[in-house]
């Protein structure tokens, strides 16, 4: 009986410890935007979005999600910071003609930071 209830045991934690292989191979941060700005060749407009990347650090495939929905879609890089954000924050680059483009966006209490290739 007490080696069933070991066995038993032993194959939970198994299972528990496994589950790390079948996550998701991406990372998402959320952040907020106050004005439009664009992101590859889509212009968003203000509003809360989430962005998953995924890939290699320096060839990263960014989407941006809004509603449950992809809608838009660029390439980028992790930047290493020398200290944590201490909040969300989203810089962005003047591209003439009055427009604005997504240049990076720092997470909250993360130490690198999402650079979108394009800006």
């Amino acid at each position: 009986m007490r080696t069933i209830k070991y066995l038993a045991l032993l194959t939970a934690a198994t299972v528990v410890f496994s589950l790390g292989a079948f996550a998701k191979d991406f990372q998402s941060g959320k952040f907020d935007l106050t004005q439009p700005a664009r992101v590859g060749t889509t212009t968003l407009q203000p509003g809360h979005y989430r962005a998953e990347w995924n890939g290699p650090d320096n060839a990263l495939n960014v989407a941006i999600i809004s509603h449950g929905k992809t809608v838009a879609t660029a390439h980028g890089h992790l930047k290493e910071m020398p200290n944590k954000s201490p909040y969300t924050a989203v810089t962005l680059k003047n591209r003439g003609n009055h427009t604005q483009q997504v240049d990076e966006i720092d997470f909250d209490h993360q130490s690198e930071a999402l650079v979108l290739a394009g800006a």
